[in-house]
């Protein structure tokens, strides 16, 4: 069975990460997961993401049991599964961190940040805490459903980062140091630079990466941007990799085709769609989702700049047109003969398949799609039994294809 190696290294460092909360003696920042972590780092606050914490609850499988808990306090089942599950956990007093490494829940926040780049629910999620604990929130407001990142969008966003400093300075105790967040951003440059290769690996046949680990190795860049253990890890990730592109090794070793997931992972059924998709000799060897970590635009000779940009042009905040050229190209470079649309039912935001994608990209460059009904976290929404025969069936269709155009 096919292993990659560097897991027990990322594990490890998940580990470390985790277990370091427990220090009293550190300052710590909640952030979203695409927020300005570079900066709260440079103040040299520890910073948790709650909604790491939510993918954690689906991963798991409890969140099935904590999502009532926060419908009780007047939360709809229909928005974030990751905020419903966090909240319900936190009003539970239940958690997966406390099993796995002793931790009685997330750590508390001395400064709460989020951004809207995503979604209007942080913003809603965030300043519930920031009420129920007592700590300052900050909100990043950045122009959405963008076509183009201009140059006024980017001051925009830039001059909303730096209205962050004076509260950092007050929360953390320290000075803006505009080298040490510099620094912070040339680490986190490197890193995400690391990790769009290590995707990137899967362009090659057989590919020695699929979706369903890269959603386990993203681990690291999202909640340890910044760090030099990040960057130290994908280089280690790339190495293994690149050494079993040479070797022609890969997760499958006869790829029948070669499909894109688009949208969230539904991580409570990671392993079993992942067994899914090796049994049916497919390879999903890219997605949208991992993607999310590939920040380009970062440059440390002009953080606040190259951070607003990195961060405003994310693929979630695009507008339709932009999603389509930027799918469009991942489809042709990494070989797509399929794509699967996952409409997960809490995150209109990350679900690109209602409002005519699907059939725009098979009307464009004729790649056939399919959409599949769930959750990131509520698998009330997802039924086994009917999208593995959606998925088969889509499976046996695309070979059909191939074999009659051969």
């Amino acid at each position: 069975m096919y292993k990659i190696q560097s897991t027990k290294v990322m594990k490890e460092i998940m580990g470390n990460y985790f277990l370091g909360m427990k220090d009293k003696s550190k300052k710590i920042a909640w952030c979203t997961s695409v927020g300005p972590a570079e900066l709260l780092r440079s103040f040299g606050f520890e910073v948790h993401f709650p909604e790491n914490h939510g993918a954690l609850l689906g991963a798991t499988r409890t969140a099935g049991d904590l999502i009532p808990e926060s419908a009780k306090f007047g939360y709809s089942n229909d928005i974030c599964s990751y905020l419903t599950a966090d909240i319900g956990s936190y009003l539970k007093s239940e958690t997966p961190l406390k099993e796995h490494y002793g931790l009685e829940g997330p750590p508390k926040p001395d400064l709460i940040v989020y951004n809207t780049n995503q979604c209007r629910e942080v913003q809603d999620w965030f300043t519930y805490f920031g009420r129920e604990l007592n700590v300052p929130v900050i909100g990043i407001y950045p122009p959405r459903h963008l076509d183009e990142v201009t140059d006024e969008i980017i001051e925009d966003v830039a001059t909303q980062f730096r209205k962050m400093i004076p509260i950092c300075e007050e929360v953390s105790g320290q000075k803006f140091d505009n080298d040490k967040f510099k620094a912070t951003l040339k680490l986190s440059k490197e890193a995400t630079d690391l990790w769009k290769k290590v995707l990137y690996t899967a362009t090659n046949t057989p590919a020695p990466i699929s979706f369903f680990d890269a959603t386990i190795h993203m681990g690291p860049i999202v909640v340890l941007r910044g760090t030099q253990q990040a960057k130290d890890y994908y280089i280690t990730l790339l190495k293994e990799m690149e050494e079993n592109v040479e070797k022609g090794i890969g997760f499958l070793e006869k790829e029948k085709c070669r499909l894109y997931w688009d949208g969230m992972p539904i991580w409570g059924k990671l392993r079993s769609l992942s067994d899914l998709f090796v049994q049916n000799n497919t390879a999903i060897v890219a997605s949208t989702y991992c993607n999310s970590w590939v920040f380009d635009a970062f440059d440390e000779e002009n953080p606040f700049e190259s951070s607003a940009k990195a961060y405003t042009e994310i693929f979630i905040n695009r507008s339709e047109e932009a999603k389509q050229r930027l799918l469009t190209e991942l489809i042709e470079k990494f070989r797509i003969d399929g794509v699967i649309f996952h409409d997960a039912k809490t995150c209109a935001n990350n679900s690109n398949s209602r409002f005519g994608m699907p059939q725009r990209l098979t009307e464009s460059i004729g790649i056939p799609t399919l959409i599949i009904e769930g959750d990131l976290c509520d698998l009330r929404f997802y039924s086994e039994g009917q999208s593995i025969t959606k998925i088969e069936t889509f499976i046996e269709q695309i070979e059909s294809t191939k074999i009659l155009s051969n």
